[in-house]
């Protein structure tokens, strides 16, 4: 194994200093390192995070390898800075038995590019009738730990209450897709005065608070953990501060896209900007920005959502729902927060490492810890170009758009994933 001088970086905002990798380990932090056998890394300006970790990551394979597969999908989420991603069950097959996770397990193993954690189903076929196999899931070489049917909501409360019971036994998690289906029905964008003016069918912001208000009682009368996925709106927001102050074991993700983008973008008619749960309105973004800085909201997680040219590039009522993200997270991040290093670390990485008990990510770079890590400069623009991305996909919504910051190095316990901004592999 390769040993790594990285020099002049900074350490989660630090000041500048030395960092030496060993043995996939990171040997010593501090000013003035040598070692002959080393590789050094010039990372004058840069700044070292622990490797992103995203919990929310739709890879198609087995199934959709056309819009995206395990490998590819590694390599864009190495690209955006990531060590470990758990991907969503909503493949063909689904996710809901212990053969598929473990297939979708080792091909993220076989691509070696990052941790590929599987998140099992629900419900048989994500068709919210009967439980999966959830206990042969947790059993398997997976270990699955966290459970959703995104795309669709579980949306029978005594099935709900049944999953989690269910996954209190080891601590597992129920990720829920916080949208009552018979709010929803025919539903093209944001219900507001855009929809209103387009002559779109709306969907309504009480859809995802009336699960999520339902789903905090349930969880906080089982006592198990929920996790509240994409959340979108200000009211969700207030109905996780009241549960979180009540100690509901309940944590929730925001996306970068519903940080970044309104519901004024639907007026392009562009299928690109098509996503579920929608864009909202700017009211709604100021409050889950400051959900976010605060803790109520606990995560950014991507829902990188990658998609086939016949099914994005087509007329809007037609199009599937969903944008691409892994590549661009950090970067909305920062332009959202600007170089608040400590928010961002505990936000995209310690928290959702966390979350999803994945031991060795989300641990901030000291000596003797496992060296997976990310290496971002701050000062780069890039202009994001569709056709540059690692992804079979080109569903960006920020095509053409100016961001900070660039990724320049990726490590893996000590094996760069990527070195000078590109894939080692």
């Amino acid at each position: 194994m390769t040993a790594y001088l990285i020099t002049g970086v900074s350490v989660v905002g630090g000041e500048p200093t030395d960092l030496l990798i060993r043995d996939g380990v990171v040997a010593a932090v501090c000013d003035g390192l040598a070692a002959d056998d080393a590789t050094v890394v010039d990372a004058t300006g840069l700044v070292a995070l622990p490797g992103l970790v995203d919990l929310h990551t739709h890879l198609r394979e087995p199934g959709r390898e056309d819009a995206e597969t395990v490998e590819s999908g590694s390599r864009a989420a190495a690209l955006g800075g990531y060590t470990a991603v758990c991907a969503m069950a909503n493949t063909s097959p689904v996710a809901d038995t212990a053969g598929v996770v473990e297939q979708v397990w080792r091909l993220g193993r076989e691509a070696g590019l990052v941790d590929v954690q599987p998140i099992g189903a629900v419900t048989v076929g994500l068709a919210g009738e009967r439980l999966a196999e959830l206990g042969a899931m947790a059993d398997s070489a997976a270990g699955v730990r966290i459970f959703s049917d995104d795309g669709h909501c579980v949306a029978d409360p005594r099935l709900m209450r049944r999953a989690l019971e269910y996954v209190k036994a080891f601590d597992g998690v129920i990720a829920q897709h916080a949208e009552e289906p018979r709010l929803t029905e025919g539903a093209q964008m944001h219900e507001g005065e855009v929809s209103t003016r387009l002559g779109l069918t709306g969907w309504p912001a009480v859809a995802e608070e009336a699960i999520i208000a339902r789903d905090v009682l349930l969880a906080e009368h089982v006592g198990s953990r929920l996790h509240v996925c994409h959340v979108s709106t200000a009211g969700s927001v207030e109905v996780l501060r009241q549960a979180k102050a009540r100690g509901v074991r309940v944590t929730a993700e925001v996306t970068p896209h519903h940080l970044l983008l309104t519901d004024a973008k639907a007026e392009s008619y562009d299928p690109v900007f098509k996503v579920n749960p929608p864009l909202r309105t700017a009211a709604d973004i100021a409050a889950l920005r400051e959900a976010l800085a605060e803790g109520v909201i606990d995560i950014i997680a991507t829902d990188h959502a990658p998609h086939a040219v016949e099914d994005k590039e087509c007329e809007w009522a037609y199009a599937r729902p969903g944008m691409l993200g892994l590549e661009t997270a950090l970067s909305i991040a920062l332009d959202v927060f600007g170089p608040r290093w400590d928010l961002i670390a505990e936000r995209m990485s310690r928290t959702p490492a966390r979350i999803a008990g994945l031991t060795g990510h989300g641990v901030d770079p000291a000596p003797g810890v496992p060296a997976t890590l990310t290496l971002d400069d701050p000062a780069a623009r890039r202009v994001i170009e569709p056709a540059e991305l690692a992804s079979r996909s080109r569903n960006t919504p920020y095509a053409r758009m100016t961001l900070p910051g660039r990724i320049v190095a990726t490590f893996l316990r000590g094996e760069p994933t990527v070195l000078d901004g590109k894939a080692v592999k």
